[in-house]
């Protein structure tokens, strides 16, 4: 029950993105559904997943777009309603999308599910033997799951050197040349 609560507020945070002008607002919202994400993650116990989402979705990321927007306009540009309708309309579609994904998966908790009959067991009874490492939970992401750490660190770094170069770009950008010849004189 609490989960579909906080779904509901995912939801509400969305059509409150789509509609407010003020990207201050904007930016507090996106962080804010990055909370409830964590927060969902925290109720189906994977603690771990909750940790980062509330570190890179609502820290990092917020921290970079208040950062980008200390450059920028504060209000967006206004072009007409047919963009939050089509925006709207993408949001709609693509949570059909990620719904209908969702319909063959076994049900939560499920101990009948493929993962705790083949590769549960597995972790807990050759972990120790095949990584070295008393603990499981420390020998499947540094072991098993190495790549994807190493991937996901690969992503957060690329999306901090581009936002830093979009932010030094736009520090060059505001220096005009008028403004230097004449402090030269």
């Amino acid at each position: 029950m609490i989960v579909f609560t906080l779904l509901g507020f995912m939801c509400a945070t969305v059509v409150g993105i789509i509609r407010i002008r003020d990207l201050f607002s904007v930016v507090m919202l996106t962080g804010m559904f990055s909370l409830l994400g964590a927060a969902i993650y925290v109720v189906m116990d994977a603690v771990d997943v909750a940790f980062t989402e509330a570190a890179v979705g609502a820290g990092v990321s917020t921290v970079l777009m208040l950062g980008t927007l200390a450059l920028t306009s504060r209000e967006e540009k206004t072009t007409g309603s047919s963009r939050a309708v089509s925006g709207g309309l993408i949001a709609l579609v693509t949570g059909v999308i990620l719904i209908y994904g969702t319909l063959d998966m076994p049900s939560y908790g499920d101990p009948q599910s493929p993962i705790h009959n083949h590769v549960v067991p597995r972790y807990i009874n050759q972990s120790p033997n095949e990584v070295g490492l008393p603990n499981v939970v420390t020998s499947v992401l540094a072991s098993y799951r190495g790549y994807d750490t190493l991937g996901e660190t690969f992503v957060i770094f690329t999306a901090a050197i581009g936002v830093i170069a979009i932010i030094g770009r736009g520090r060059r950008r505001r220096k005009k040349p008028e403004d230097q010849t004449e402090a030269d004189t």
